[in-house]
């Protein structure tokens, strides 16, 4: 996978999803510790020719804060992280979003390594037709439904419950406040109403370790959820029972909270990057363990006491909203693509 072929990705995300055009401004804010760092530093400059550029590590934290301050309403801030930038207490894409700047951000690069960076390189294709179509009418679904299943494989995870409003992330920006975000993108989210209207078995094939990996046992994962908790593990590995372990130690109990979607095409259960924050993205199932879910408000969780949020892939054959079939090998059915 070349650059050439990620600055097209690029340009289509620029002009499709971000809608930037030549009467603003872009700066790009980038290092060059890894190989997909300067992959894409070099496709944004085939993009972006006209575009500030800024090596974070050759310029002082006060030069590039300046830079951010010379920037006006809709101009552009592209981030591009082998890790993940800090500029002291400043909380970077949050700020940025607070001036009315646009934003594109892509951490955590230096975890994607050989084949990893094909796959990450793929998974910036826009397709809007796919994205927004797709997106928009799994988010009316969820909003309809009175319940939902999870077929992993014979264990059926069941929530009897409406979902709390679907929110989407597809590269439609319109009437929203915030125009960006991380990238790449792909996922419809949601979680049950009422939480402990949750339970069942799940089937996990993948999880967020302590070091926020892409972890795969060998043998899947059997989680038993009860009222929404979980309350026992079949085949668990020494690196997840550490991961329930510091939740159970900061929370008390494991709740399960989200029900994410993911839609990005050029990951599945066999393509896999070892960033999680950029594998959610896959087309399939994931679940969130712990207290923690900044977007849906809970009587019984405070943001003090909710502390862990950790994604869980599911081994996914199927996927109901009441009695509608929407997932099926390894895609999704609600419109044919």
């Amino acid at each position: 996978m070349n650059i050439n072929t990620a600055a097209n990705h690029l340009s289509d995300i620029l002009s499709l999803a971000i809608k930037h055009t030549s009467e603003q401004t872009a700066l790009i804010v980038s290092d060059s510790q890894c190989q997909l760092s300067v992959t894409l530093t070099e496709a944004y400059k085939r993009c972006l020719p006209n575009a500030i550029f800024i090596d974070f590590d050759s310029v002082s934290q006060a030069e590039i804060l300046s830079q951010f301050n010379q920037l006006k309403p809709f101009d552009l801030v592209i981030l591009i992280q082998s890790t993940s930038f800090r500029l002291e207490a400043f909380r970077i894409r949050i700020e940025l979003f607070n001036k009315s700047l646009k934003v594109i951000e892509h951490p955590h690069l230096s975890r994607m390594k050989g084949i990893e960076v094909d796959y990450y390189i793929e998974s910036l294709a826009y397709d809007p037709n796919y994205y927004r179509t797709v997106g928009n009418v799994l988010k009316k679904l969820i909003d309809q439904a009175k319940m939902g299943v999870v077929d992993s494989g014979g264990e059926l995870l069941t929530f009897d419950s409406p979902f709390e409003e679907a929110k989407l992330n597809v590269g439609d920006y319109t009437n929203m406040k915030n125009i960006g975000g991380q990238f790449p993108i792909g996922e419809v989210f949601t979680e049950a109403k009422n939480l402990e209207a949750v339970n069942g078995k799940v089937n996990i094939f993948a999880f967020g370790d302590t070091s926020f990996s892409v972890n795969t046992p060998e043998t899947p994962i059997t989680l038993v959820i009860s009222k929404g908790r979980v309350t026992d593990v079949i085949h668990s590995t020494p690196e997840f029972d550490q991961v329930l372990s510091n939740i159970r130690a900061d929370e008390g109990e494991v709740w399960l909270r989200e029900l994410g979607f993911g839609m990005n095409r050029a990951f599945t259960k066999d393509r896999r990057v070892s960033d999680v924050g950029t594998y959610e993205r896959m087309c399939g199932v994931h679940l969130s363990l712990g207290a923690k879910h900044s977007v849906y408000k809970k009587d019984n969780f405070t943001r003090s006491t909710a502390r862990h949020h950790v994604d869980v892939f599911a081994v996914t054959q199927f996927v109901y909203l009441d009695d509608v079939l929407i997932y099926q090998d390894g895609a999704w059915k609600v419109l044919k693509f």
